[in-house]
């Protein structure tokens, strides 16, 4: 089958390859066509090294498509189901798990760490343990979640991982109130995701920082109040706030300074919410004065701060009820030959999500 690999980390193109093999089908596997990926953010960080994650590996976690084949003793989904790929299975008997936290479930992250791809040069990995920018990919049972039929594929794959993460941040993680000040950080498929669980709250004042122009005329469309460059981060926090600070602000980028920005916006009593995935040698130095003064609250985000297969419910009747707009995100479309394209895209800012197709 053809699958994009990267074979080194740093390399800033994929190779797309027609010898490749998914590998590892067995019990409690499931055996999966890949009809639609997104390319998320945390792509890029895999490839370039932010985020660890061997190399050679097929890069994608947000997919879905049909199962072909399912091992023994699954009994979630049999052959012919429409599912999404969930990057993060939940083992369900972990300690996490059992306190309802299945977000920090291990599992996921010890699958990336087992090749499921393998080509005539040797293993290949899946990124998270997935790998979606292929055309068949062997997971966990846990994996593979059935979605309804009204759902499409490219919608579905984006429920997998970007929206989940920016809409739970907001209603699992924070709990915005209605009338707040928001701020969010970072405009891409996952920031314009918060910007939209603000928006359902009822925030009074949603304010996008990004320094992309297309993304900043974007958030306006998805529900922010208005939106700015970061250089104006300051003066709008003046104007909107008087210089107190927002409420709740979301950093959606995942660097030290851009989480630093996000606490000196956040009011005294206010909550820093950090949904950006960043490198484990980048450090947030805050003193330890301004820890106990200002009472800030900051809370991170993991894959939307709550149960993943729950979230992917709520989104999908939030979507039929129109109170969420997953179509728009979808900004460019592109075959798998043309992945690089996509990769560009993403880097540039000209694009909020865009699907891959099969």
């Amino acid at each position: 089958m053809r699958a994009a690999v990267l074979h080194e980390t740093g390399h800033a193109e994929l190779e797309v390859h027609d010898d490749v093999e998914a590998v590892g089908f067995g019990p409690g596997k499931v055996r999966v066509r890949v009809r639609a990926a997104g390319l998320c953010h945390s792509d890029l960080s895999a490839m370039n090294g932010t985020l660890r994650q061997p190399a050679p590996f097929v890069p994608g976690h947000e997919g879905a498509g049909e199962v072909l084949d399912v091992g023994d003793g699954v009994s979630g989904v049999r052959p012919g189901d429409r599912v999404l790929i969930s990057w993060l299975p939940a083992c369900g008997g972990c300690a996490p798990c059992g306190r309802g936290q299945t977000q920090l479930c291990l599992t996921g992250f010890r699958n990336a760490r087992t090749p499921n791809f393998r080509r005539p040069g040797g293993p290949v990995f899946g990124f998270t343990g997935t790998g979606t920018f292929a055309e068949e990919v062997v997971v966990d049972a846990a994996s593979a979640v059935p979605i309804p039929d009204d759902v499409p594929f490219d919608l579905a794959a984006l429920i997998g991982c970007g929206v989940t993460t920016g809409l739970g941040a907001v209603l699992n993680t924070a709990r915005v109130q209605a009338g707040s000040s928001v701020a969010v950080i970072g405009c891409g498929g996952v920031g314009l995701s918060v910007v939209q669980g603000a928006r359902l709250s009822g925030a009074a004042r949603i304010v996008a920082v990004d320094p992309v122009a297309f993304r900043r005329e974007s958030a306006l469309r998805f529900g922010a109040t208005e939106a700015v460059d970061p250089d104006e981060l300051v003066d709008a926090t003046q104007r909107i706030t008087g210089g107190e600070g927002f409420d709740y602000v979301f950093e959606v980028v995942g660097r030290s300074d851009t989480a630093r920005t996000a606490y000196d916006t956040t009011r005294r009593g206010g909550t820093l919410c950090v949904v950006g995935a960043g490198a484990p040698d980048d450090f947030l130095r805050l003193s330890m004065f301004e820890l106990f003064f200002h009472e800030k609250r900051i809370l991170p985000s993991m894959y939307g701060g709550g149960d993943a297969v729950r979230s992917y419910r709520r989104t999908v009747e939030l979507w039929r009820a129109g109170l969420v707009d997953l179509d728009g995100l979808i900004t460019h479309r592109v075959p798998l030959a043309h992945i690089n394209e996509a990769l560009e895209q993403m880097r540039t800012g000209s694009a909020l999500r865009t699907s891959i197709e099969f």
